[in-house]
């Protein structure tokens, strides 16, 4: 099992999740995108998350702030309103009949590409929407052994060169970061 602060207790249902692409809800199975997305050619879009406790989503209008202000920032319109969104979000939470601890991660990106290209002019399609909720229950053993730090030399870049508010699809400096700690034998970056 991985080790470290996004641990979750195995749960069986996440198996059988329907994830909401585009207004459907599509099996675990067989839920995918174009390989000509923005956000799987380059990175192009945002996303949040948000915890669902005990029927209520928690910070949600913070999380959707960010959310909004984010795609703004990128020059993407979501296509949809904040109650659309979060009408999609519970739609989804209720197909899978969820009411704690899950996590809700919502990703927007720009859409589908004609040809690979960070060109937004050469966007075919309206926004891909992608709701993934799943039952997660911290693991406590997370809390009980603690994590191991490492501390990484990638650091994010300054505010004139990326926002660091801005949760972008491209994560890549954050993975690379992780590999490191991996490699060092710890179990997050710093």
């Amino acid at each position: 099992m991985i080790h470290g602060t996004h641990n979750a207790l195995p749960d069986p249902r996440n198996e059988s999740i329907l994830i909401y692409i585009n207004g459907a809800l599509i099996p675990r199975a067989e839920a995918k995108i174009s390989v000509f997305d923005s956000g799987f050619l380059v990175g192009d879009g945002v996303w949040e998350a948000v915890r669902l406790h005990d029927g209520v989503l928690v910070f949600l209008d913070e999380h959707l702030d960010r959310l909004y202000q984010g795609a703004k920032a990128i020059g993407l319109d979501i296509g949809l309103t904040r109650a659309e969104l979060t009408a999609a979000l519970e739609k989804t939470i209720a197909a899978n009949q969820m009411t704690t601890s899950v996590h809700v991660r919502f990703m927007i990106t720009r859409g589908i590409k004609k040809t690979p290209s960070q060109d937004p002019r050469l966007t075919v399609s309206g926004p891909t929407i992608v709701i993934i909720a799943e039952h997660k229950q911290a693991d406590p053993a997370t809390k009980e052994q603690g994590v191991k730090l490492f501390t990484s030399t990638v650091r994010r870049g300054s505010p004139d060169y990326l926002d660091p508010r801005l949760n972008c699809h491209s994560k890549l400096h954050e993975v690379i970061a992780l590999v490191q700690a991996l490699q060092a034998g710890a179990d997050e970056a710093l």
